[in-house]
């Protein structure tokens, strides 16, 4: 049984069919990318696993239990943590307090203490910045942190919303690094990224969204050499 399963699932914005039949399924301790142009619907696919933007038709499922019709902060409770695009941390609230409120559900301090040493330890730039303000950190900083928060809450599966979007070249190696590092340490991961290259590398299986449809899946590395992957998404002419 897949860890996390849609089938069949649509989702509109309005009158917008945005999702038009999604069906992929996410195994326990992988990486799976969502790769396409903007628009192909990738981070809507997010959106509507996360409870925001529930489907009109489908299931999702995670470990067998549907959830498709379950309030977005009782997802979370359910260990579906997203990293949103564009960051959206809190910025006049500390590093610390950021990642203590990923932890918002949850009662056990001594578990949230451990954690927020965690992200620490995956982040030592953050554990220099413990005190400063999130809108005063650097782009790259506020993506680790953006990570780091969404870490607290100890994910089932880990949802990560083009984590390299406005990076450096240097920091999205680093923070691609630090991705492979979280799954090594058994996160289930599910990726939306714009740069299919460095996301291929570190998947273990992608998706090809184009306009709201799933057109193309395969392992990472088929995927790598297939030719309208390549023509498309990874500029190999």
């Amino acid at each position: 049984m897949a860890l996390l399963e849609l089938k069949n699932v649509h989702s509109y914005y309005g009158n917008i069919h945005a999702l038009k039949g999604i069906s992929l399924t996410v195994d326990k301790g992988e990486i799976v990318t969502l790769i396409g142009s903007n628009g192909a619907g990738k981070s809507t696919t997010l959106r509507t696993i996360s409870g925001i933007l529930p489907p009109r038709v489908g299931q999702i499922t995670l470990a067998g239990a549907r959830i498709d019709q379950v309030p977005a902060h009782k997802v979370v409770e359910l260990g579906v943590l997203q990293s949103p695009e564009g960051r959206r941390i809190f910025p006049r609230l500390t590093v610390r307090e950021n990642l203590e409120m990923g932890a918002f559900t949850r009662k056990d301090k001594a578990g949230i203490a451990e954690d927020v040493e965690r992200v620490f330890g995956l982040f030592p730039r953050l554990r220099e910045r413990t005190v400063q303000k999130g809108g005063t950190l650097s782009g790259g900083e506020q993506q680790m942190l953006a990570i780091g928060r969404a870490l607290m809450g100890r994910p089932t599966v880990l949802l990560l919303d083009e984590p390299s979007m406005g990076l450096a070249p240097v920091l999205v190696e680093q923070i691609f690094s630090i991705i492979k590092d979280i799954n090594a340490t058994g996160t289930t991961i599910l990726l939306v990224e714009q740069n299919a290259l460095m996301a291929l590398s570190i998947a273990h299986r992608g998706y090809v969204l184009q306009t709201g449809e799933i057109v193309l899946q395969d392992s990472a590395s088929n995927l790598q050499s297939n030719e309208m992957v390549q023509k498309a998404y990874l500029g190999i002419e």
